[in-house]
């Protein structure tokens, strides 16, 4: 039973990740395509540089918030062990960053990251990424590197402290993602 609930939640995570909330909020409230924006990513970001706060800080709710719900329910209710915790976690990122409605062009995973992050069991990957994105803000220019660099100090600080093998696994699949969309 274990692995269908699994799977049943990886495809969930995945699908709801997938939802391109910026390019609907763009094109049916802005009645602008966000892609033509900034750097032309499906992201909430560009929600903003279209010329909404307002939506613009709903979408980046809605986009963090599709992080959520599955990985949640694979922690609480289901109480999955870890590496399928993580799976689904994974999954999200990859619908945010593959989007079948968006022909697999996707955005960059940053917001959907940091939701997944928020619900994991392992708070201090979290607690890491959020310091390392704080101090990429003083030190580095452009977002790309902060998330690729932020995520790449995540997976160092869970092998020098031998968080185990699914951190270290979780958090090199991020890296992974967050570095081909980001570069």
């Amino acid at each position: 039973m274990e692995l269908l609930y699994s799977a049943a939640l990886i495809i969930a995570a995945y699908w709801l990740g997938a939802c391109p909330f910026a390019v609907w909020i763009g094109s049916k409230i802005l009645h602008r395509d966000i892609r033509n924006y900034g750097d032309h990513n499906p992201g909430a970001a560009n929600v903003f540089r279209a010329g909404s706060v307002k939506w613009g800080f709903i979408t980046v709710s809605l986009e963090v918030a599709k992080g959520v719900p599955f990985v949640l329910l694979s922690c609480i209710l289901f109480k999955l062990p870890d590496p399928l915790v993580y799976s689904v976690a994974i999954s999200a990122v990859l619908g945010h960053a593959f989007s079948p409605f968006l022909n697999l062009n996707g955005g960059k995973a940053t917001a959907v990251t940091f939701g997944v992050l928020v619900t994991i069991p392992n708070r201090e990957i979290l607690i890491i990424f959020i310091i390392l994105m704080t101090l990429g803000f003083f030190i580095l220019s452009g977002d790309s590197w902060r998330i690729v660099l932020s995520m790449a100090g995540t997976l160092l600080y869970t092998v020098i402290m031998d968080k185990g093998l699914w951190p270290i696994l979780f958090t090199l699949c991020l890296l992974a993602i967050i570095t081909f969309k980001n570069m």
